[in-house]
């Protein structure tokens, strides 16, 4: 199989200006997500060879490298693979730039594929998994996590004025359940199961600072323009504790098995 990019609008994202945010920002996009770490790291085992898709900055690598006995974490991002070879330090721990709907993974070489947010942006989701589901040997496991709605971020989407979008599209392409079975069993897997989830997610360490950051967050800073920061102060006041600004996340947790 040979090795391509197919998701090029994506690899233009993720090693332009979204990318390189992400890089820079690697503590504060983990402290977004982390909280949702324990509902995929429970599905690894010791002596699994992990694979992490859309790995990022490879925290959930890193992560799943302490139970595994190996992880690999491929992402379109060079940017972000340059930070998460930075701050990778013990353990069998590897990454590669790919593209994961085409990567010539070997076959039959990891018993867990699993992603924190990473798999809803393939141009070809039958396709990914399915190439995905190669990769794992027989008996192998997937789990990751998608989007299943906006959860409290809908507020920020209110507040500056911007298109929702879709239920099933975009960063939603995998929230609901019958269509994310359907992409699974058509791309070979068996099993399949989902989950309703919810976790905390921190923007910040109070209204002011979260909304700077959100601010600068790509897909607001692509679709707001300047002055998104000002009109969040309102709405994230509302978000603020004594542990950070925290708006609930709604995620789906799916497994599934390669037969």
């Amino acid at each position: 199989m040979r090795s391509s990019i197919v998701n090029t609008h994506q690899a233009a994202a993720w090693n332009g200006y979204e990318g390189a945010h992400w890089a820079a920002h690697a503590d504060r996009y983990n402290a977004v997500n982390d909280a949702f770490n324990p509902f995929l790291l429970d599905a690894v085992r010791p002596g699994d060879r992990v694979l992490d898709i859309g790995c990022g900055t490879g925290r959930t690598t890193r992560l799943a490298a302490r139970t595994a006995a190996s992880a690999l974490g491929v992402d379109l991002s060079g940017p972000m693979l340059a930070t998460a070879r930075e701050l990778t330090g013990e353990g069998d721990v590897s990454y590669v730039r790919g593209d994961a709907q085409v990567h010539p993974f070997p076959d039959s070489s990891f018993d867990l594929a699993l992603s924190r947010f990473g798999i809803m942006f393939f141009g070809d989701p039958v396709a990914a998994f399915a190439n995905i589901g190669r990769a794992l040997a027989p008996g192998g496991r997937l789990t990751f996590l998608s989007m299943r709605g906006y959860g409290d971020l809908a507020h920020v989407v209110a507040a500056l004025g911007l298109p929702a979008g879709p239920p099933d599209a975009g960063p939603l392409s995998l929230g609901d359940p019958e269509t994310v079975e359907r992409v699974l069993t058509e791309a070979g897997f068996a099993g399949v199961v989902t989950r309703p989830v919810h976790a905390p997610q921190n923007w910040g360490a109070d209204a002011a600072d979260a909304a700077a950051f959100l601010g600068a967050w790509g897909p607001i800073r692509h679709q707001a323009g300047e002055g998104a920061a000002e009109r969040l102060l309102p709405v994230l006041r509302a978000f603020e504790t004594p542990d950070g600004v925290l708006l609930d996340g709604a995620a789906l947790l799916v497994g599934a098995v390669r037969p």
